[in-house]
């Protein structure tokens, strides 16, 4: 598999490219609107063809560049059947994505959003915003909840074998990926913590919404071809 992990500054988002080598096809997961150009040039450079675009959920920090790409390169955008009516292939739980010879697994991760899901490949785990390295999604919008996360964790994504490798949506600490085992065993806000202690620390967290909430979910609904005007200011 030919693999790429991309930063985005201004959010704190990756974005992963993946190809298969023999055919060239490739999928990215979480794409930046404000990256288009950059992942465009890259898909030249390694002589790649976008046929999938994934998204992990609708986010609320930054606008997606799933429309722009679909446009420019002819993907198919794909996403949870709960999220954004823009997309191509609405997926559930259990569904496999085909691009070339490589096979995503997609898992229904919710409790961040409602709509969050997770990508299994070739032992590599896409988490989105469920589980991040060292830490969790919040749970304090978009139809969040914190036992619905604690479960979608433990239930799904902690079941996989402690070697495979976690990839999050977003970092904010200086960290590229971690492993199923390290953060079973590490993680402050799940190793050692029982579901009501987990409930409790989320629900007493008093942290400010992202600063593009208003602007960037209903641009996500609609595969980020319709952002507001002022979609350049912070949100309130």
């Amino acid at each position: 598999m030919l693999f790429r992990q991309l930063f985005d500054s201004e959010s704190s988002t990756y974005t992963y490219l993946l190809a298969d080598p023999a055919t060239r096809e490739a999928v990215l997961i979480d794409p930046v609107l404000e990256q288009v150009e950059r992942d465009t040039r890259l898909m030249e450079e390694l002589g790649l063809k976008l046929v999938v675009v994934l998204e992990t959920h609708v986010h609320a920090d930054h606008v997606t560049g799933a429309g722009q790409l679909r446009e420019r390169l002819g993907a198919r955008v794909m996403a949870s059947a709960k999220g954004a009516p823009c997309v191509d292939r609405q997926l559930q739980h259990g569904d496999v994505v085909r691009v070339g010879q490589l096979e995503l697994r997609v898992l229904e991760t919710p409790g961040h959003t409602d709509d969050s899901l997770s990508f299994l490949c070739d032992g590599r785990l896409f988490t989105g915003d469920a589980l991040l390295v060292r830490g969790t999604g919040r749970t304090d919008f978009q139809n969040g909840d914190p036992g619905q996360l604690y479960d979608s964790i433990t239930r799904e994504l902690f079941v996989l074998p402690d070697a495979t490798e976690v990839f999050p949506a977003h970092d904010y600490a200086g960290f590229t990926s971690s492993s199923v085992g390290e953060e079973k065993r590490h993680n402050p806000r799940l190793a050692g913590r029982t579901r009501d202690d987990f409930v409790h620390f989320m629900k007493s967290r008093q942290i400010p919404p992202p600063r593009k909430l208003d602007v960037a979910v209903p641009a996500n609904r609609a595969c980020g071809l319709t952002a507001p005007a002022d979609s350049q200011s912070p949100s309130a």
